[in-house]
C-alpha cells in the first residue's frame, strides 16, 4: 500500500484527497493516515490541508522498498524486488534467490554491504546512506561464453543513467568502470552459474559512488563520487530506477543477436579511451597501444605500433590510460 500511495503521490499535480486514495486502495482514512505518518518518519515532506488533502512537497534521499516500487517503470526488471538495509552483499544475496528459483529480474538492493567485493576478488568499501548498492537476476537463452557480454551491457546503462539522470558528463573505461572526472565511479561484477553449454543464472552486481565525500587514501586517485563531481547530491532511488530501464533496453538489443553488434557504435561514444594510447597490463608483459574500439563480443582492439590490431580479453588483463586510471 506504501508504494501505491507513494505512486499516486508522484504522479499527482497537486494535493490528493484522503478520499480518492481511499478508494483507490479500498482502505480507511486511518490505514491512509498511519502510511503519511511513516513516509514523514522516513524523510519525506508532505502537506496535509483539511478539505484538500495531501500533497507531496519533497523527498529527501530515501532508499526503501516503496521508494524504489514507486520509481520503477521497466517492463520486467526489478518487478520483483528485495531491499535489505543492511546485508553481506548483494551478489551473494542474489545468488542465494536465484538458486531457489527466483523470477528473472529480480532486483536486490542495500543500504549497506559488509562484505562487498569487486573484480578478482578486492574488497569494495560499502557505506550506508551514500551509494547504490544492487544486484539483479538474468536467465538468459544464451551460451556461457556469451555472459561477459552482459556486464558490458550494464556499464552503458549506468552512464546513460547518470547522464540521464543527473546530467553529468561520464563515460566508459573498459569494459565497465564507469567514470567521471577521470576517476571511477562504478564498479561492476557479474557472476554466472552454469554447466558446459547452459545458464542456470546470471547475476550483475552494481556498485555507484553517489554522494561519498570523500574515500580512502588509497583510491583517492582514482574514485570519485557523482555528488562529488555536481558539488550536489544525488536521489539514489531515482539513479537506480534510470539504469534498470536503460539496462532492459540494452539487454535486449543485447539477446536479438547474442553480441554486441547492435550496441558497439553506441559503446564506442561511451568509451572514455578511444583513439587514445593505452597501457595494457598483461601477465605475459605489459604493453601499449591506441585503443580503437571494440568487436562484437565486447573485446578491446588496441593498435600496436607496428600497426597490427589486437583484441584484448577483459578476463585476461588490465587496461590504464598512460598518464592516469582512464
Amino acid at each position: 500500500m506504501k508504494t501505491r500511495i507513494l505512486t499516486i503521490l508522484k504522479e499527482t499535480d497537486g494535493f490528493v484527497s484522503g478520499q480518492e486514495l481511499c478508494d483507490a486502495l479500498h482502505v480507511s482514512r486511518t490505514a491512509v493516515w498511519k502510511v503519511m505518518r511513516q513516509l514523514e518518519e522516513e524523510g519525506y515532506v508532505i502537506e496535509a490541508v483539511r478539505n484538500k488533502g495531501y500533497r507531496l512537497l519533497e523527498a529527501a534521499d530515501v532508499m526503501t522498498e516503496a521508494e524504489l516500487g514507486s520509481r520503477m517503470k521497466t517492463r520486467w526488471l526489478g518487478r520483483n524486488l528485495v531491499y535489505f538495509p543492511e546485508t553481506d552483499s548483494t551478489n551473494i544475496q542474489a545468488r542465494r534467490l536465484a538458486a531457489e528459483g527466483c523470477p528473472e529480474g529480480t532486483l536486490v538492493v542495500a543500504d549497506r554491504q559488509n562484505a562487498g567485493k569487486g573484480r578478482r576478488g578486492r574488497s569494495w568499501a560499502s557505506p550506508s546512506g551514500t551509494s547504490i548498492y544492487m544486484s539483479f537476476v538474468l536467465k538468459p537463452d544464451i551460451p556461457p561464453y556469451c555472459a561477459s557480454m552482459v556486464t558490458l551491457a550494464a556499464g552503458m546503462a549506468v552512464v546513460k543513467a547518470v547522464e540521464e539522470e543527473t546530467g553529468l558528463e561520464t563515460g566508459i573505461k573498459w569494459p565497465n568502470d564507469a567514470v567521471a572526472g577521470g576517476k571511477k565511479i562504478c564498479g561492476i561484477l557479474t557472476e554466472m552459474s552454469a554447466e558446459l553449454e547452459t545458464i542456470h543464472y546470471i547475476v550483475t552486481g552494481i556498485g555507484i559512488n553517489v554522494n561519498q565525500k570523500e574515500f580512502p587514501e588509497e583510491i583517492r586517485e582514482s574514485a570519485t563520487s557523482i555528488g562529488l563531481e555536481l558539488g550536489r547530491e544525488v536521489n539514489r532511488s531515482a539513479l537506480i530506477a534510470k539504469t534498470m530501464e536503460w539496462f532492459e533496453v540494452y539487454y535486449d538489443k543485447f539477446l536479438k543477436t547474442k553480441d554486441l553488434s547492435l550496441l558497439k557504435e553506441e559503446y564506442e561514444s561511451m568509451l572514455a579511451n578511444l583513439n587514445r594510447q593505452v597501457r595494457v597490463l598483461d601477465p605475459a608483459g605489459a604493453y601499449e597501444g591506441i585503443c580503437r574500439g571494440i568487436d562484437r563480443e565486447g573485446r578491446l582492439l588496441v593498435e600496436l605500433p607496428g600497426g597490427e590490431v589486437k583484441a584484448v580479453m577483459s578476463g585476461e588483463v588490465s587496461v590504464r590510460g598512460i598518464y592516469g586510471y582512464v
